[in-house]
């Protein structure tokens, strides 16, 4: 039987290995800043364009466009394979290698999620022909596309489609290409009931949702026609290769900016992560409309050194930028930052750009933005009266907050932020404040009684006090 190292052994080996010690083997790098830099290996150059980010862990070529993690330099340079260079890198680290058997069983399933990666590939391209070769498609959907402003350039860019009117289009195109009803079923693209079948998305413009390596796992379907029964989107569902809280939308495209850009700006929409980046700014991702979880801030922590939310400016937007606040303080780290971004009343990220363009939004970005922490201690301070009760219910839930932290060090200073803020809210209260002891010189009479009652016993001192006492008390 086959085997495959197993997850835990390639889990360590990234966890371990250090880009910057691996290929220092290889290259001759210089310290530049928080990174290393070196020639290119790939291109030939006098001036070196190959960094190394040792807080990213990711290596970038300018010179000849590739880049990566440690397992994609040693694949390059080297020539391995996956399994060579995670072995190579085991044994690097003596780290054991622990292998698992290939089961029949292992073989059928990897058979069958290949077959529904094809299933999805097929669907994209046919959506993407609607587009361009379809009455229907062109009329409406490149139409709509087009009156947003976005260029065939950006349609194509996105791999952006249309679902025709027609209830089982997909689903009898599919069929006469030889896909089973299994398969379209597991994708999610074709609904099946005891009416038949229907396809899930028609009449709507689709977007292509993808994983990080480009490979089309989903859609998003926006409907164009003004029907108030029906929902404005709707996502594919839940299947074995797409869950909503593990991907983010465009992230394929924009991890690539990761190398010129700090930052990655999080908004709510397609629309909004088309529109900034037809607008020249691509280091842009959307949360697919699901609450954010832990997952898509580990996996944008991984490029990038700071997240800026930035949600639409209406009530609904507020909201869930409070509970993206709530649910990713928790994964702060000391070279990592969450920022937030609220444009003014009425602008989305889409229609900010569009007016104002790239620039102006930047600038916006750079004089507006706003760190997690002073967010959350802002919005809950709104809610706060002076009142005792009122302030002991601030305090529980900023402490609350601030417990779940996991790095230990961002979690003291950002406790010690709360509670410093709300001690400025209660400034006859003396908790948590410091008094310096006044160091005074004595007075040279003092000095004088002192150097006096060095000559008295314990007794004389004693009677000394009754008396001053008693004469200094007579009206007593």
């Amino acid at each position: 039987l086959d085997k495959l190292i197993s997850k835990n052994t390639i889990d360590k080996v990234f966890e371990i290995a250090r880009v910057e010690e691996v290929i220092g083997e290889f290259l001759s790098l210089k310290k530049s800043g928080s990174n290393f830099k070196g020639l290119s290996p790939f291109s030939q150059e006098r001036t070196p364009s190959f960094m190394v980010s040792p807080v990213k862990q990711i290596w970038k070529d300018f010179s000849s466009g590739k880049g990566g993690n440690v397992v994609a330099f040693l694949m390059e340079h080297e020539h391995f394979t996956y399994p060579e260079a995670i072995k190579f890198l085991a044994n690097k680290y003596n780290i054991e290698i622990e292998e698992t058997e290939v089961t029949d069983k292992d073989r059928e399933n990897r058979d069958h999620l290949e077959s529904l990666y094809l299933q999805n590939n097929f669907a994209q391209k046919h959506f993407s022909k609607n587009i361009w070769e379809t009455t229907e498609g062109k009329s409406i959907g490149l139409s709509y596309f087009k009156e947003r402003g976005f260029s065939e350039e950006i349609v194509s860019l996105f791999g952006l489609g249309y679902a025709l009117e027609k209830k089982d289009d997909l689903f009898i195109t599919a069929q006469k290409e030889g896909y089973s009803d299994q398969f379209l079923d597991e994708t999610g693209l074709v609904i099946f009931n005891d009416r038949g079948s229907i396809d899930r998305f028609r009449g709507r413009i689709i977007f292509p949702i993808k994983s990080i390596t480009g490979q089309f796992i989903a859609a998003g379907g926006r409907i164009i026609k003004k029907e108030t029964y029906l929902a404005k989107y709707v996502n594919s569902p839940e299947t074995k290769f797409f869950k909503k809280g593990n991907h983010l939308y465009n992230l394929d495209k924009a991890r690539k900016f990761s190398n010129s850009n700090e930052q990655v700006f999080l908004v709510e929409g397609y629309m909004d992560v088309i529109g900034l980046t037809k607008n020249k700014i691509e280091n842009c991702v959307a949360n697919l409309g699901t609450a954010l979880t832990d997952r898509q801030i580990s996996i944008l922590n991984q490029f990038f050194n700071e997240i800026v939310i930035c949600f639409d400016s209406d009530e609904s937007g507020y909201r869930a930028a409070v509970r993206a606040a709530e649910n990713s303080i928790k994964e702060l780290k000391p070279e990592k930052q969450i920022s937030f971004l609220f444009l003014p009343s009425g602008e989305d990220p889409d229609s900010f750009v569009n007016k104002k363009g790239k620039e102006e939004y930047l600038n916006y970005y750079r004089e507006k933005k706003v760190p997690i922490h002073i967010f959350l201690f802002e919005h809950f301070k709104k809610q706060t009266t002076n009142s005792p009760p009122s302030l002991a219910v601030f305090e529980k839930r900023l402490r609350e907050l601030a417990k779940q932290i996991k790095d230990e060090f961002i979690r003291k200073y950002i406790l010690d932020y709360f509670i410093g803020k709300i001690d400025e809210l209660t400034p006859n209260l003396t908790r948590g404040k410091k008094y310096a002891i006044k160091h005074v010189a004595s007075l040279s009479t003092t000095k004088k009684i002192i150097n006096e009652s060095k000559s008295l016993n314990k007794a004389d001192i004693q009677e000394f006090s009754l008396l001053y006492l008693i004469i200094n008390n007579l009206n007593f």
